[in-house]
């Protein structure tokens, strides 16, 4: 799959996981994608639910590593 930004954010937890991709999703332009990288489990799910909640496209979570987890998400708005 093809992204347009990546965001690493592993080393940090919930809320600020979700606040740092919104954040760099904002400055994207509608129809990019972003992927983000995260290594804490609940971010993983917390994620992508909060970026439904705001109305976005989450196209994929999938575990990378033991520990890792890529969101992939596309702006709708």
């Amino acid at each position: 799959m093809k992204w347009d930004r990546e965001l690493d954010i592993k080393g940090d937890v919930c809320p600020f996981t979700f606040v740092k991709s919104k954040l760099v999703l904002e400055q994207m332009q509608v129809g990019q994608v972003l992927r983000v990288i995260v290594d804490y489990e609940p971010s993983a799910q917390n994620v992508p639910k909060s970026m439904k909640e705001e109305g976005q496209e989450v196209l994929a979570v999938n575990q990378i590593g033991e520990r890792e987890w890529e969101i992939i998400v596309r702006k709708l708005r």
